[in-house]
């Protein structure tokens, strides 16, 4: 008997609906960025992941079209498992992750002590495929 693939991402997913920020009247985040990390960039408004920012989760869709800036809303997925695209440094299975950038994580840093709560890595990766993207628990 052989052992079955499992799809992870099909778990418990958690979704979310905010409205997208906005840079001079034109939404932040386009079609195009479907399936990329995202942040939460004000009082219920997410934008891009940046850099070293905090993940909030995976953009699943986007209502409206590209032309409906300020019209459109977004359903993020923030809680199961997901798989997001990854930039350099690559994280192993078991780490935890911030903003790589352009819509992709990295492996957070490590955090020695941290009393104070400021430790923004988020979430437990499963699998990690090379440099392409990895399979995350966002817990």
């Amino acid at each position: 008997m052989t052992i079955r693939d499992q799809n992870l991402e099909t778990i418990a997913p958690v979704l979310a609906t905010f409205s997208i920020s906005q840079t001079g009247d034109v939404d932040d985040l386009k079609d195009a960025d479907i399936g990329n990390a995202v942040a939460l960039s004000g009082n219920g408004e997410i934008g891009p992941l940046a850099a070293d920012g905090q993940l909030l989760g995976k953009l699943i869709s986007l209502t409206l079209s590209d032309g409906d800036d300020g019209e459109r809303v977004a359903t993020v997925q923030v809680g199961g498992i997901c798989r997001l695209p990854v930039s350099a440094t690559v994280p192993s299975v078991g780490n935890r992750v911030i903003g790589g950038g352009s819509g992709s994580v990295k492996q957070a840093p490590t955090v020695a002590s941290d009393p104070d709560g400021g430790n923004i890595a988020r979430g437990t990766v499963l699998d990690v495929n090379g440099s392409t993207d990895c399979v995350i628990l966002l817990n």
